[in-house]
C-alpha cells in the first residue's frame, strides 16, 4: 500500500483553545473526513485512522504553527489537500499549509522539541486588559500600561516548582527547562521551554509560580514557534 505522509500546520485560537489534546484530535481527524481525502486505515481489532499529533498543548494555550501528520493512501497535490481541508475546518482551528515528509523525520510528537510563548498579561482586577500591540488611547490608559510594563518587568523566575502528579509530587527546576532569557514587551512576555525525554514544564504552570500574589494574570498564552534545536 502507499504511503504517502502528509504534514499539515495549523493555527489553533479563541474558544477553541480550551479544547483537551484528546478533543483537538478528535476535531482533526474529522477535518480529514470531511475533506474527504484518501486516509490510511491501522489493521487490527480496532482500525483507526493513521494519523500523528504535535506536543499537546494544555488546556487553555493556543498555537500559531501546531502540526499533525496523516498517511494517505493516494498523492493528493498539497495545495489541493490543504484547500479540502480548510474547507472543512472549523476558523479557529484552520490549517494553512500542508507539505509531504518521508519516513526518516521524526513524528510529529517528538519532531519539534523547543517550544517558544507568548503570554499576555493583566490585572487581576481588571484595570488593564489590552495587549502589547494596542495603539487606541481608548482601549487603555497610558499610566496603566507603564504600570503594568513596570510589573511584567520585575516578575522573577522561582527557582524550583512544586508540582503535583498522579498525586504525587514533584519539584521542577524551570531553569533547567528555559531556553535563554525571557523577553518582555510591555504587558507580555516571551519564553521558550525544551521538551526533555526526562520530564518538562508547562507554559501555565511556569506562569502561575511566577504570577502568585502580583495581582497580575495570564489572559492569554500562545505558542509562536517551534523548533528543532534551540539555535533554529
Amino acid at each position: 500500500m502507499a504511503d504517502f505522509r502528509l504534514r499539515v500546520t495549523y493555527a489553533m485560537s479563541s474558544r477553541l483553545v480550551m479544547l483537551s489534546h484528546l478533543e483537538v484530535a478528535r476535531a482533526l481527524e474529522r477535518a480529514v473526513r470531511r475533506a474527504d481525502l484518501p486516509y490510511a486505515v491501522s489493521q487490527g481489532f480496532s482500525p483507526h485512522m493513521k494519523q500523528a499529533f504535535g506536543a499537546a498543548l494544555p488546556v487553555g494555550v493556543g498555537g500559531t504553527e501546531e502540526i499533525f501528520d496523516v498517511q494517505l493512501t493516494e498523492y493528493v497535490a498539497p495545495d489541493k489537500a490543504l484547500e479540502r481541508l480548510r474547507a472543512a475546518s472549523a476558523a479557529d482551528l484552520m490549517p494553512y499549509e500542508a507539505r509531504y515528509i518521508t519516513k526518516d523525520v521524526p513524528a510529529a510528537s517528538v519532531a519539534y522539541p523547543f517550544s517558544t510563548y507568548r503570554a499576555v498579561l493583566a490585572f487581576d482586577d481588571g484595570g488593564f486588559a489590552g495587549s502589547a500591540d494596542s495603539s487606541n488611547p481608548a482601549e487603555m490608559d497610558s499610566s496603566d500600561s507603564v504600570t503594568l510594563a513596570q510589573r511584567v518587568g520585575s516578575l522573577r523566575v522561582p527557582e524550583t516548582i512544586t508540582v503535583v502528579r498522579k498525586k504525587k509530587e514533584k519539584v521542577l527546576v524551570p531553569s533547567d527547562f528555559l531556553v535563554g532569557q525571557m523577553r518582555v514587551q510591555g504587558d507580555a512576555l516571551e519564553f521558550t521551554l525544551e521538551a526533555k525525554k526526562t520530564g518538562s514544564l508547562r507554559p501555565d504552570v511556569l506562569l502561575e509560580a511566577m504570577l502568585e500574589g502580583t495581582g497580575l494574570h495570564a489572559a492569554s498564552i500562545m505558542r509562536i514557534r517551534q523548533r528543532k534545536t534551540a539555535g533554529e
